[in-house]
C-alpha cells in the first residue's frame, strides 16, 4: 500500500507482521515517530524538547503498538511519506487506512 484511500485521513502502521508476530524492538513506534518529529505542518516550529509531529504519532490500539501517519505528510513531505511507508513494507508490518476519532467527552 503506497497511499491511503480517499476517505481515510490516517494510515495505522501496526506493530504486528502480516503473519501475526509482534514486531521488535518493543520501542519501534517511538523510534520511528522520533525520526519523523521534524516533519511538521507549515508554521509549526519545534521547541527545545522532542515533540512528535502531528503527522506521525506513536500510540497503542487494543494493546498493539502503532504509528498513526496522517495523509497530509504525503502532500507536504513526499520523501518522508515514502520513508514511513517503505519502513512498514520492508518490515512486513500490517497497515490499515482509517480515520482516528477523538475520545468521547466524559459525562
Amino acid at each position: 500500500m503506497s497511499s491511503a484511500t480517499p476517505s481515510s485521513q490516517q494510515v495505522f502502521i501496526l506493530g504486528k507482521t502480516k503473519d501475526g508476530k509482534t514486531f521488535r524492538p518493543s520501542d519501534w513506534s517511538e523510534r520511528l515517530a522520533g525520526v519523523m518529529s521534524t516533519f511538521r505542518p507549515p508554521g509549526m516550529q519545534p521547541g527545545n524538547h522532542l515533540i512528535y509531529s502531528p503527522w506521525c504519532v506513536p500510540t497503542v490500539v487494543d494493546g498493539v503498538k502503532c504509528v498513526v501517519v496522517h495523509t497530509a505528510l504525503r502532500e507536504h513531505e513526499p520523501m518522508a511519506w515514502d520513508f514511513v511507508m517503505n519502513f512498514a513494507r520492508d518490515n512486513n508490518l500490517q497497515m490499515l487506512d482509517a480515520c482516528l476519532l477523538p475520545d468521547r467527552p466524559s459525562q
